[in-house]
């Protein structure tokens, strides 16, 4: 818990003629974003004082009236004690709130302090307007600074992602508010994190593989607010969302909390949107940058204090050409294959949403009750295979869909709750490859055309696929007491399948896209929250239940369809502890034996090349984690924050595509073992002028099958996997320059991935084109953002890949080189 301060005190201003009242909340603040602090001892934490006071002008309209009104502010001090941004959280309207607004960005205050030293804080300033008695009494003068007042001490419980960085969950959670301002997409920010890497297969709306702790890709589930990413409306790839759309990550390492309902090996990431429900409030982002990209958001919100009704809404829109130059083979006038520099020509995406949210919010009878619709597509043009040896030309791919979903949360007498979230999502997705050339990669058609129609399959496709999922949420908790808390949840889903092949239809064929496919699936938990020794100790014990039913059609010989079906259970079992030792010292360990049941994809197949294979087995691991983190933001020197991590996992029955002779399945082939640590440190100036951060991982992820088509390279390392990356950044940052309320910062960032190899280990080594070189990439961005009345705007310029290192995905695709975006926003 941490303490915070309330001041009670009655000015009196002759410009407004009426009794002002302010409540002041404040909570110190860490770097760049409030942090979850110890409650220290009383005598070390000050907070801010009221140091010069300034008039509210009564609205004259509202004095006439003889209306009354209260406006709630937040208000943000920086460490010199200035109002750089207040915020209207609570309006009330008829010029009230601009009248509030203004006189608070006059006030100053005294800093906060902890241990003498100064700090930033923020604080809830709530002014009430009050018009005077006829006829008005004399002014009393204002109370001067420092003057004994009477003080209430109260104790709030931190944000929702302090509560997180502080339970036992093995959790890195990171504030988007600086990632915002740059120029950098959600993959790109999160590939900074220790543990983590995102490597995307070219530019933006390309494919992406994301790597925590080992495991990639399908072992690792990603949520946008408890629901899983390809529900949420912002398309199936987590780099494509827009960061600006998003408040915070939560990446949890290996153990899956009960509330997200979800199976997974490797962890989760969770994206948690704007959860503001209070006054009014827009924002809106524009970036521009290299190969025509262009993203835009904009959001806006709405409460309706008297009636509890809240609105919000938000839209993104992105394009790019993606036609940055790359090296690729060209014939030379002997036909003989040459190194080339050369454009993508045939990579351009496209994508836009918007969404809708309405309901209400503190009621006696939820806290909130929420419905939100959605609608998005995006379209991506496909430039070449996987390994970027041959050129497309003419297929493309896209996806639509529509879906709502209805969130319930409310707490009950007797330490009873729900949160619930229910949907309903329509989704299509689509390939067409129907092109009829030999491109090479100057973008050419060569004089020849193909015996047939189809640069992917060499057949012509146009396939459209249609799933339909019904899914919910549910977790109902009991805390008796503050040490004890009890949670079951569980997580329903249905998923139902079909689809068509235009082309297999028209040459009077049997669709195999056409047979219907379900699949139901039911995870459930169980889990005990301890909490004891003054909250220096927690411990959080679950139980987890996995259940698949699923049942398709098989196309025979005959050209009929035989119904089948596959029924699935598991159980497993988790523990984390956190322990804080020292006040600034806090060490963790989690254990969880994970489940991951199949996906749709992999169970049905495509209806095209790949199979299905009901007769898959689910993936199971063994992951454990060891944690121990410093924190001690209040140092002479400025504030120091360190973390090392141990990890392991224990994979069995991995899935993996295999390859037939006509067609590809999904089967478990080998089992796997990941050990690996991670460091991270950081430090801040005091005034916060500089900030230094930089980890480092070690992963090392190996085969242990001894059998099977991968038995032959038992303890090898297993390819496309980086095992050694780091990175670092300083930031630079003034305030005040042209006005008390502004800040300039530069911000550098550097990657650094060790070489490794697309083969097994002993397995063409002597062939360059089968190793990934290291890679040491660097960004530099230049932001401004200044404050007016309770505007907010800020610039940036981000230069990425300075210095123009060639850069590459898992599988050698190249990426983009130097690239130059600059990006607007503005809040309200």
């Amino acid at each position: 818990m941490r303490m915070r301060t309330i001041f009670i005190f009655r000015p009196w201003s002759g410009m407004v003629r009426g009794v002002g009242k302010a409540l002041l909340v404040a909570g110190l603040l860490g770097t760049g974003a409030t942090q979850a602090q110890e409650a220290p001892a009383a005598p070390a934490l000050e907070a801010p004082k009221l140091k010069e006071s300034a008039e509210a002008l009564y609205p004259p309209q509202a004095l006439e009236e003889r209306l009354e009104a209260k406006v709630v502010l937040r208000l943000t001090l920086d460490a010199e004690g200035q109002v750089t941004q207040a915020e209207v959280v609570g309006p009330a309207g008829h010029g009230f709130d601009e009248a509030a607004r203004e006189a608070a960005l006059r006030m100053r205050f005294e800093p906060a302090r902890r241990n003498g030293t100064p700090m930033p804080s923020r604080i809830l300033y709530t002014y009430e307007f009050q018009p005077p008695p006829e006829p008005a009494p004399p002014a009393p003068p204002p109370p001067p600074a420092g003057s004994d007042e009477p003080i209430e001490v109260t104790v709030q419980g931190p944000s929702e992602g302090e509560r997180r960085r502080r339970s036992a969950e093995s959790v890195q959670v990171i504030d988007t508010e600086n990632i915002k301002r740059e120029a950098a997409d959600l993959g790109e920010a999160l590939s900074r994190t220790e543990g983590v890497s995102v490597r995307r297969s070219g530019g933006l709306g390309s494919r992406a593989r994301f790597s925590l702790a080992g495991l990639t890709d399908e072992q690792i589930r990603f949520f946008v607010d408890g629901v899983p990413l390809e529900l949420a409306g912002y398309g199936p790839e987590l780099a494509n969302v827009p960061v600006n759309l998003v408040q915070r990550v939560e990446i949890y390492q290996g153990i899956v909390p009960i509330r997200f309902g979800s199976d997974a090996l490797g962890g989760a990431v969770q994206l948690v949107t704007d959860q503001m429900v209070r006054g009014t409030g827009v924002a809106a982002s524009y970036e521009l940058g290299s190969f025509d990209t262009h993203r835009f958001t904009v959001s806006g919100r709405h409460l309706h204090e008297p009636s509890g009704l809240f609105l919000r809404a938000n839209a993104f829109v992105d394009s790019t050409q993606n036609d940055y130059p790359i090296t690729a083979k060209v014939g030379d006038a002997f036909g003989r294959p040459q190194p080339r520099r050369v454009y993508r020509f045939h990579d351009a995406y496209g994508a836009m949403g918007a969404s809708i949210e309405a309901g209400v919010v503190d009621k006696p009878w939820a806290r909130r009750l929420l419905l939100r619709a959605f609608v998005n597509g995006s379209d991506k043009e496909l430039q070449s295979n996987p390994s970027m040896t041959v050129p497309y030309g003419d297929a493309t791919s896209g996806e639509n869909s529509l879906g709502a979903t209805l969130r319930y949360d409310q707490l009950f007498s007797g330490g009873f709750s729900v949160d619930a979230v229910a949907g309903y999502v329509s989704r299509r997705t689509r390939l067409d490859d129907l092109g009829t050339c030999f491109y090479n990669w100057l973008g050419s058609c060569a004089a020849q055309t193909r015996p047939q129609p189809g640069e992917l399959f060499s057949r012509p496709v146009e396939q459209r696929v249609d799933q339909y999922t019904g899914f919910a949420r549910l977790t109902f908790g009991w805390t008796p007491t503050a040490e004890h808390t009890l949670r079951l949840s569980l997580a329903p889903t249905a998923v139902g399948r079909t689809g068509e092949d235009l082309r297999t239809r028209a040459l009077g064929q049997v669709d195999p896209l056409s047979a219907d496919r379900n699949l139901i699936s039911l995870v459930s938990g169980l889990e005990y929250t301890l909490g004891a020794l003054d909250d220096r100790l927690e411990n959080i014990a679950f139980l987890k239940d996995y259940l698949q039913l699923a049942d398709a059609q098989r196309l025979m010989p005959d050209e009929s369809f035989f119904p089948i079906g596959r029924n699935m259970h598991g159980l497993g079992v988790g523990d984390g502890v956190r322990l804080r030792l020292l006040r600034e010292l806090t060490a963790k360990a989690s254990y969880e034996y994970a489940i991951r049941l199949p996906r749709p994809d992999e169970i049905f197949g495509d209806g095209v090349l790949i199979a299905d294979n009901l007769d898959l087995n689910p993936e199971r691991s063994h992951n454990v984690n060891l944690e121990l983190a410093l924190d001690a933001p209040d140092t002479r020197a400025g504030a120091l924050r360190a973390s090392v991590v141990g990890f392991g996992r224990l994979a069995d029955q991995l899935i993996i595509l295999v390859g037939r002779e006509s067609y590809f399945t999904y089967q478990n082939v080998f089992s796997a073992r990941s050990l690996g640590a991670t460091g991270s440190a950081g430090w801040t100036s005091p005034g916060q002028y500089l900030s230094l951060d930089g980890n480092v991982t070690w992963q090392d992820l190996r085969n242990t099958s001894r059998e099977g088509i991968f038995g032959g390279f038992t303890g090898k390392r297993i390819p496309n996997r980086p095992y050694l990356q780091a990175n670092g950044t300083a930031r630079l940052q003034a305030s005040g320059l042209m006005n008390a309320r502004d800040e300039l910062s530069l911000t550098w960032h550097v990657r650094y991935v060790h070489t490794f190899s697309r083969a097994w280990e002993g397995v063409g080594l002597e062939n360059p084109d089968l190793q990934i070189p290291s890679q040491l990439l660097q960004s530099l961005a230049l932001s401004y953002v200044t404050r007016a009345w309770n505007w907010t705007m800020g610039w940036t310029v981000d230069v990425q890949n300075l210095t123009d290192t060639p850069a590459y995905d898992f599988f050698g695709v190249q990426r983009p080189g130097r690239s130059i975006f600059a990006k607007l926003t503005v809040e309200h």
